[in-house]
């Protein structure tokens, strides 16, 4: 089993900055890729930016030059720096972790979901 609490949401103005933290814990080494997921009101859960084990990275379109997803296994945590936010930004935003090698970029590709943090940009 991996747990997952995700902190650092809050309420920002349009072009503010927020990070966003996942603290791993459990079997934290079986960990294959990690992403960070958004899901709005009304709206699917949807991906902003993962990574694999092997080092790749992904983010979605919406997040490429705005987001940065960057880990500190010291500290088994996980981040999302979030840059340049817009209303169409907010969402609650969750952490998840997927344990076997393989493609990671669907919600149906993780096995362990945090409860998420609410990001709230205003215009």
């Amino acid at each position: 089993q991996v747990q997952l609490v995700e902190s650092g949401g809050g309420l920002v103005q349009t072009g503010g900055s927020l990070k966003l933290s996942c603290a791993l814990s459990g079997r934290t080494f079986s960990i294959y890729a990690m992403g960070w997921f958004r899901q709005a009101p009304g709206k699917e859960r949807e991906i902003v930016a993962a990574f694999s084990g092997y080092g790749s990275m992904y983010y979605a379109d919406s997040a490429k030059g705005r987001f940065t997803i960057s880990r500190d296994n010291s500290k088994n945590t996980v981040y999302l720096q979030m840059n340049s936010l817009k209303p169409e930004d907010t969402a609650v935003y969750h952490c998840a972790a997927r344990v076997l090698r393989g493609e990671y970029y669907a919600v149906r590709d993780y096995d362990y979901w945090g409860q998420g943090t609410q990001v709230t940009v205003s215009s």
